[in-house]
């Protein structure tokens, strides 16, 4: 009976490792795409269900520790950016022109930092402009600058773009000089592997579908009852 239990046991251990967890939900057709394309591209099984902006992305649970570290490091999911039009959206207020200044140049930032974080090799970005105010009666007129941030791919060769970037947010903020702009750049750190890739046998078996899967398991836990049941009987023809 003991040794019954131990392959039922067995077999509720292998089917529970073999369940389904959602990594990211809520996702756009090209980021789901794009995120299944990491994690296969390095073995680890995933799917994508759902519809239109719906969609999510699934993966083995065993593989959900080394799922997330590795599309963090590949900076997914994508942060939101505000556009100028979700900024300056009219909700029957009447701004002051410091409060509709300071609107104005965090939507900047925020169209600045979408556009560099589509760069290949770029995890994430942001943009901080700081643009004086002009004033009528003054004379001096303060130069405006900017300061960008980015965090790179390790491996990708986002630095050698550096004077692109500069003249990219030089050319949309009038009156930016080119030398008052700064990009600095900082490696991601690479993911810490929670477990090792598979083999090619292991990523074939990986990529069957959901239903040949479900048999596949159906299969071994036949197996395993089977086998529990010939133990069985064979402790009992030794028992008597």
């Amino acid at each position: 009976m003991t040794t019954t239990r131990f392959f039922i046991l067995l077999a509720a251990v292998v089917i529970a490792g073999c369940g389904s967890e959602t990594l990211y939900s809520n996702l756009s057709e090209r980021e789901a795409n794009e995120m299944l394309a990491v994690l296969l591209s390095n073995g680890i099984e995933a799917r994508k269900v759902g519809y239109a902006d719906t969609l999510e992305v699934q993966t083995a649970r065993s593989d959900l520790p080394a799922a997330i570290e590795l599309l963090s490091e590949h900076g997914y999911p994508r942060e939101e950016f505000q556009s100028l039009g979700d900024v300056f959206q009219r909700e029957g207020f009447v701004s002051s022109p410091t409060e509709e200044r300071a609107r104005l140049l965090y939507a900047l930032s925020q169209e600045l930092a979408r556009t560099i974080s589509t760069i290949d090799g770029v995890v994430t970005a942001r943009v901080h402009l700081a643009i004086p105010e002009r004033r009528a009666l003054s004379e001096t007129i303060s130069p405006s600058s900017a300061s960008i941030f980015i965090k790179y791919r390790p491996g990708a060769a986002v630095a050698d773009q550096a004077a692109s970037i500069k003249a990219l947010v030089v050319n949309s903020i009038e009156g930016l000089p080119y030398d008052n702009v700064t990009v600095s750049f900082f490696p991601a750190s690479r993911a810490h592997r929670t477990v090792a890739l598979r083999t090619h046998d292991e990523v074939r078996l990986a990529g069957l579908s959901p239903n040949t899967r479900t048999a596949a398991i159906g299969l071994v836990f036949l197996v395993i009852v089977a086998l529990a049941a010939f133990a069985r009987r064979t402790w009992l023809q030794d028992a008597k």
